[in-house]
């Protein structure tokens, strides 16, 4: 007798769809089992209010763990970015797969740069973190910019330049690249990668939380072996700093946790893990940027521990003053 499906929870977007697609995939090879995708509309996506109206990114994650917690579906994949900080007591993050690229992509009209921007030029974004950081960073390069909250899916927001009504608009490389790269998106159309140095990525951004009800040992074994554990560490780390910090999914917060290498060439030896974290006010007039090196996690533990004490240095700088309304 064969073994009945698994069912993967996933929202109905293009982008959504791709990423439990690889991740079925993966389950489909690691399990031999056939799983299939049900998809679930969720409130985030039905929605016309802006994000940070209605809850922030963890909008997203409802639907899907009432499905999980209703035994529906079987386990869910969300981009980790959305997961709220606190853990849900019946389900358990299962798996974090290695982590596609963090950083964010700038989507402007032909041959146009971060730095070339027009003056007055109309950038859009969601999120209030890039906001804060591309204010900041025009104002340091003596660029004027308007930054215009939007939201829609990929396709949506890549309209607005394509159609002129925006210079250019800010989305996550992750994304672009699970739906097939940056290659569609040229002809007319110019894409660059913006540097962490210039704005640091969404805690979490570019991986995946595979997630399950903890009381099924058996999937939550299997699940395991997708399982990355330097990214793990790494957004376990930036996530704590988010937590610390005491901000939602929607504040403008921004960590990247990286691993530095020893040596060069093919001997090189991961020793440090450093995180960088930055808070700011969304007109980009304060921004409170610190970082902070210790040796790679090997534990959840560590992981936070790092998290926390960037977080408290940043509050000492006065990082809290910075989030406009704390979540209760």
């Amino acid at each position: 007798m064969t073994e009945r499906a698994l069912r993967l929870g996933t929202r109905r977007s293009k982008l959504a769809m791709a990423q439990s697609g690889h991740v079925a995939d993966a389950v489909r090879q690691l399990t031999g089992r056939p799983v299939e995708l049900v998809e679930i509309t969720t409130y985030g996506d039905t929605s016309r209010e802006h994000l940070a109206q209605i809850g922030g990114t963890g909008v997203f994650v409802a639907a899907l763990r009432d499905a999980l917690l209703a035994g529906e579906v079987d386990f869910a994949v969300h981009s980790l970015k959305d997961l709220p900080t606190a853990q849900h007591p019946e389900l358990t993050l299962a798996a974090i797969p290695k982590r596609e690229d963090p950083r964010d992509v700038l989507v402007a009209r032909e041959g146009v740069t971060l730095d070339t921007l027009p003056a007055g030029a109309r950038v859009g974004t969601g999120s209030p973190r890039r906001m804060a950081q591309l204010n900041a960073y025009a104002r340091s390069h003596g660029l004027t910019i308007e930054t215009v909250p939007i939201r829609g899916n990929i396709d949506t927001r890549v309209g607005y330049v394509r159609k002129g009504e925006l210079d250019a608009v800010v989305l996550a490389a992750a994304g672009l690249n699970r739906i097939g790269g940056t290659e569609e998106l040229t002809g007319s159309l110019s894409v660059e990668h913006l540097s962490v140095d210039a704005v640091l990525p969404a805690p979490g951004q570019g991986a995946l939380a595979v997630e399950c009800p903890a009381s099924d040992a058996d999937l939550v074994s299997a699940l395991a072996e997708l399982d990355d554990p330097y990214t793990r560490a790494a957004v376990t780390a930036e996530r704590t700093l988010l937590a610390a910090l005491e901000a939602g999914c929607s504040a403008p917060v921004g960590a990247l946790a990286d691993l530095l290498a020893d040596g060069r060439g093919p001997e090189q030896v991961v020793t440090e893990m450093r995180l960088r974290g930055v808070v700011g006010t969304t007109d980009g007039s304060t921004l409170v940027q610190l970082s902070t090196t210790g040796p790679v996690p090997t534990s959840h533990d560590e992981a936070v521990a790092l998290g926390r004490e960037l977080a408290d240095e940043m509050l000492a700088k006065g990082a809290a003053g910075l989030m406009g309304e704390r979540a209760l």
